[in-house]
């Protein structure tokens, strides 16, 4: 139950399974760790930064990568500090001018019907807001007054502004429409056209398109120069190929992205036994376009470690044609089935194309034939005798 829900990983328990109650073992798999995560985040942690006024530079950019709770506390804290500080002002300039002093047939206020903190905080919130319930106005007996009215009126649709706008952009964050793009949880490496393909599956959700959608392709691993020099995260880019041929893609159902492996390639003298956690390599899918409906461009990304990429397997077809249109069961997205491929790498096997024809060929046809002809032989047949017609 735990390894179906993702929680346990399969293979551990099969193994735990396999062992000896009584002889409890735990052993911590090692795994290399990822520098793109499978739901896109980068595991990247920024340590010792020295000039942190560099974040200040940039405030609005600063307010939109918070997080929610801190967000909107500042969201707050902006609104309650203005209005304490302005209603302080008010105050002091109803002190100065004699107005909290209770009696009748002094001097006009400056403004009406302040008599303490409280109210002065009060006709704050009336000015910042805008709200005039009609007991507190200001008059043309302080000039200061009319002064102080004015910049709190701009100050506070500054600060509306600012916490609106980074609301707004908090709540339509291009990477909100990347949840809805998906990849497969595996990839693949199988025969296509003769070649060793690395392969992958790639759908959006939604209905609305990603306008001009590029992917790309990166390989991640440690290497070190010819100098001795260990680069830990040296990144190759790889080009990708589909159906319509080369970065850009049509995704209005689910693609299935391939790389062919040739001597170009990274993946060049990749084998199925260098297919295991311990082998330092990770492959980087980066999936870029334009939101159909804000016009904002999103992105989305994810990586295969070796481990994750399944040697002769393919895709098994998602699309069909049902009541003259096209439906995709994406039940089905991550599913494979094993076809014949070489145990070799893409060298060996441009070395010896031997090896390919020796392959048995399979029909992707079989198994639906099969089906067909097995409900067809379940059909119950019915026929009319002779003797029933007269």
């Amino acid at each position: 139950m735990l390894s179906r829900k993702g929680i346990i990983p399969e293979e551990y328990v099969l193994t735990r399974l396999a062992e000896d109650p009584a002889e409890p073992r735990y052993h911590a798999r090692e795994r290399r760790a990822r520098f793109v995560s499978k739901n896109g985040n980068c595991n990247v942690a920024h340590k010792n930064i020295r000039e942190q006024g560099r974040f200040l530079q940039d405030v609005f950019t600063t307010l939109v990568d918070l997080k929610w709770p801190h967000t909107l506390l500042i969201f707050t804290m902006s609104f309650l500090c203005s209005w304490l500080l302005f209603a302080m002002a008010w105050w002091l300039i109803a002190f100065a001018h004699g107005d909290l002093a209770p009696g009748e047939g002094g001097p006009v206020p400056c403004v009406t019907s302040i008599h303490s903190f409280s109210s002065a905080f009060l006709f704050s919130i009336e000015v910042q807001v805008t709200i005039g319930f009609g007991g507190r106005m200001v008059t043309e007996e302080c000039p200061l007054a009319i002064l102080v009215l004015i910049v709190q009126n701009i100050v506070g649709l500054m600060i509306n502004a600012i916490m609106l706008g980074c609301i707004f952009m908090k709540t339509a964050q291009a990477h909100r429409r990347a949840e809805t793009l998906i990849f497969s949880k595996h990839a693949v490496i199988a025969v296509r056209q003769g070649r060793l393909c690395f392969m992958l599956r790639v759908g959006d959700l939604r209905k609305s398109m990603i306008i001009s959608a590029t992917i790309h392709m990166q390989v991640v691993r440690k290497t070190t120069s010819p100098e001795g020099e260990v680069v830990p995260l040296h990144q190759v880019d790889i080009p990708m190929e589909n159906g319509v041929g080369g970065n850009s893609i049509f995704l209005v159902a689910p693609l299935i992205i391939y790389h062919v492996i040739d001597a170009n390639s990274p993946l060049y003298d990749l084998a199925p036994s260098d297919l295991h956690h311990h082998q330092d390599l990770e492959i980087v899918v980066i999936l870029e376009g334009v939101v159909e409906t804000t016009g904002i461009t999103t992105q989305a990304r994810t990586s295969y470690l070796a481990d994750e990429i399944l040697w002769g397997q393919r895709f098994v077809p998602i699309v069909a044609e049902e009541d003259g249109r096209y439906s995709v069961d994406y039940s089905k997205f991550g599913n494979t089935i094993k076809v014949p491929t070489p145990l070799c790498t893409a060298r060996q096997l441009d070395e010896d194309r031997s090896l390919l024809d020796a392959l048995p060929l399979a029909s992707a046809r079989g198994p639906l034939r099969k089906r067909s002809m097995a409900v067809a032989k379940a059909k119950p047949k019915f026929s009319i005798s002779p003797d029933a017609l007269s």
